[in-house]
């Protein structure tokens, strides 16, 4: 399993904030604390951005010093959180593409995801894009600069490089037909040709055909990451937001909401004869 940085930071987010709650103590008691042992750069908030993942690079010194707050004296279990703090400090290769990827949260947890799900209304998903089409469709979101789009482009092929692993996770995309459809001529056959070719038992794809009407996926895209040792994961992107829902509640919302779609889609088989059939036709 490939060891993503951006999952050891959310680790380390949760196990602080575990650590502060077992010790009975609030944000701002911790900041007191803080600045009695001489670190008077802590505030309340900042306790917050660190429980909450909302830091970059965290800093070993920092979590030493929550460590000696919440009275965390055992050698083997400071070791490991320790070790968990520079694991997270370390860089994936997205960081090379922060200019177009941003802080590529959802680039960094999906190495380490064991199941991903996702459900798309007018694309095909990220990571079963041919290369023609995730050009195209990044022109068409406004972006004119060539190097941009070569970067971006770049950037989608390296993400998919995760389902090509020995231990790539399992895959199952459901597709609403109307993606299929917006694919641009000159791209279909290659695009309809890889959802045929990609499948293999741990990779499944659905369509979810305009025959059947309003459906509970109408509302938008999503993407669901499970994880072996971690709580799942929802993603929801918008044109100018990255939401990342991760409370219990939300998170089985959104499995139940799947399962809603899954059940009223094309069985594997049957989104498969569908999509040979639209190569076929070329429509």
């Amino acid at each position: 399993m490939a060891s993503s940085p951006t999952l050891r930071r959310r680790r380390l987010s949760w196990r602080l904030r575990e650590l502060r709650e077992q010790a009975g103590l609030t944000a701002d008691e911790v900041t007191n604390q803080a600045h009695e042992r001489g670190a008077s750069r802590w505030s309340a908030s900042k306790i917050t951005r660190i429980e909450r993942n909302e830091w970059v690079r965290p800093k070993v010194e920092d979590v030493e010093l929550l460590l000696d707050i919440y009275r965390v004296d055992d050698p083997g279990e400071r070791d490991a959180i320790v070790i968990l703090a520079k694991q997270a400090r370390q860089r994936g290769w997205w960081v090379g593409y922060a200019d177009v990827l941003g802080k590529g949260t959802l680039t960094g947890l999906e190495p380490e995801a064991s199941v991903v799900r996702t459900f798309e209304l007018a694309v095909i998903p990220g990571l079963l894009q041919t290369e023609g089409y995730a050009r195209a469709l990044i022109a068409s979101s406004g972006i004119t600069d060539a190097a941009e789009i070569d970067r971006r482009v770049e950037a989608r092929m390296m993400r998919k490089q995760i389902l090509a692993r020995s231990d790539a996770p399992r895959y199952w995309a459901i597709i609403d037909e109307s993606a299929l459809r917006k694919i641009p001529r000159e791209l279909r056959e290659e695009q309809l040709r890889h959802l045929v070719q990609v499948q293999r038992p741990n990779l499944r794809v659905q369509v979810l055909p305009d025959s059947i009407g309003p459906h509970a996926g109408m509302m938008g895209q999503f993407l669901i990451l499970d994880f072996p040792e971690d709580p799942s994961v929802v993603y929801v992107e918008g044109h100018t937001t990255q939401l990342f829902h991760e409370e219990p509640e939300e998170v089985e919302r959104y499995k139940l909401l799947y399962d809603y779609v899954q059940s009223t889609a094309l069985s594997v088989d049957e989104s498969r004869a569908l999509l040979e059939r639209m190569l076929e036709s070329r429509t």
